[in-house]
């Protein structure tokens, strides 16, 4: 007599769940945005002159030291990031991969006056994300490893307000408008994913939804402000 085996199923981890991307989405996100935050503060010290901002980029290279070596802190906080960022990435690939297989070919078959319930900010998720991705790639080539000399000869060569300044001058106008664009694209992806974090950690729930949610929408708000009024103070000479 012949008899049937059945393959055991495949265990699948707890952090491969939906569940558990949506936790690592929510973790690295909030750790990006405490980054940018961090970020942020030292970029606002170019209203206090060179010496407050060159101070500022000097203490981040030599905090820690002698215990870690010169730029030690700055270094483990990159790779922190780069980590967030591809855990980050990563997750949401898997669930928009996920995602689409589930609604199938049907998917965007919209009835008509049917509303939809996504907000703006939610829709533009993706296309988002890859702006600031190569944003981000931008950013570390202009300000990081001086690969990029926008505005100036030889970045090596300048201190970092200075940097600073000649990035943002009315003859590399493209320079400016890429930095709006890019935050833009940040503000509205920090909007939605600091709510969706919020939920998806269970801080959030019905009650407070709203309240929240203006939340995710201030902070949004005070990056794309603390962000912009460095390099437009810069365009409009209020800061030379």
């Amino acid at each position: 007599m012949a008899t049937s085996t059945q393959t055991a199923p495949k265990k699948v981890g707890k952090l491969s769940t939906s569940v558990g991307l949506k936790i690592q989405m929510a973790v690295s996100g909030l750790f990006f945005v405490l980054f940018v935050l961090l970020h942020m503060y030292g970029n606002l010290k170019m209203f206090s002159g060179p010496e407050a901002y060159n101070g500022y980029a000097t203490f981040l290279r030599e905090v820690g030291y002698p215990l870690l070596p010169h730029e030690g802190v700055l270094w483990i906080l990159r790779i922190l990031l780069l980590v967030a960022i591809i855990v980050h990435v990563r997750s949401a690939l898997i669930l928009w991969k996920r995602g689409k297989e589930a609604r199938g070919p049907n998917a965007y078959k919209v009835r008509r006056g049917r509303k939809s319930q996504q907000t703006y900010s939610s829709r533009t998720m993706r296309w988002g994300g890859i702006i600031i991705l190569f944003f981000v790639v931008y950013h570390l080539l202009q300000f990081t490893t001086l690969t990029l000399s926008v505005g100036a000869d030889a970045y090596s060569e300048m201190t970092p307000y200075d940097r600073m300044i000649a990035g943002f001058q009315p003859d590399v106008w493209w320079s400016y408008a890429f930095y709006f664009v890019a935050l833009l694209a940040l503000t509205m992806h920090i909007r939605h994913g600091a709510w969706s974090a919020l939920q998806t950690l269970g801080v959030s729930n019905r009650r407070r939804e709203a309240t929240f949610n203006w939340i995710a929408i201030g902070i949004g708000a005070a990056i794309f402000v603390g962000f912009m009024v460095v390099p437009t103070a810069i365009m409009l000479g209020f800061i030379s």
